[in-house]
C-alpha cells in the first residue's frame, strides 16, 4: 500500500519531534516545506526529469536552550543528561572541543546542569583544596 505525500511527511514530522529535533514552534514550517519537497520530488519522478532542488540551509541551534537548571541536552541527539561526558560525545563522534565549536558554546561555559555546577562550586569552597595541597619548595 502507498502512502499518500500527506502521510509522509507527517510520518517524517513525527520521527524527529519523538527524537527531539523538532520543536513545536518550529512544526508548520517544517511540515509545509517537506509536502513542498515531496509533491516536486513526485512531480520529477512522473515527468523523469531530475533536477537538483533547493534546501534550506538548517537552523541554528541555540545552546543556551540545551542548558537547563536540572539537565544539559545533547545537541547531537537530544539526550538528557546533568552533564555531557567524553565519553557520550565519543559515540558521535565528537571531543569536547569540537562539540563547542560546532554548536558556538564558548570555552567558559560548563557543558552541565546549572544545578551540578552550583553544587560543585559548594564543595570546592566548602573543602577549600587549595589550602590542603602539599607545597613544594
Amino acid at each position: 500500500m502507498t502512502q499518500t505525500l500527506l502521510e509522509m511527511t507527517k510520518d517524517l514530522a513525527r520521527i524527529l519531534v519523538e527524537t527531539g529535533r523538532l520543536s513545536a514552534e518550529d512544526m508548520q514550517d517544517t511540515l509545509q516545506s517537506t509536502y513542498a519537497t515531496l509533491a516536486t520530488l513526485k512531480a520529477q519522478e512522473e515527468s523523469g526529469t531530475s533536477t537538483t532542488i533547493p534546501v534550506a540551509e538548517p537552523s541554528l541551534v541555540d545552546w543556551r536552550k540545551s542548558i537547563t537548571r536540572h539537565a544539559v541536552t545533547c545537541l547531537e541527539c537530544g539526550d538528557t543528561f546533568k552533564q555531557l561526558s567524553i565519553r557520550h560525545l565519543g559515540m558521535h563522534g565528537l571531543d569536547i572541543q569540537s562539540y563547542r565549536t560546532k554548536y558556538g558554546i564558548p570555552r567558559t561555559q560548563p557543558l552541565a546542569a546549572r544545578a551540578t555546577t552550583e553544587r560543585r562550586r559548594q564543595v570546592v569552597q566548602e573543602t577549600r583544596p587549595w589550602e590542603k595541597a602539599p607545597r613544594y619548595r
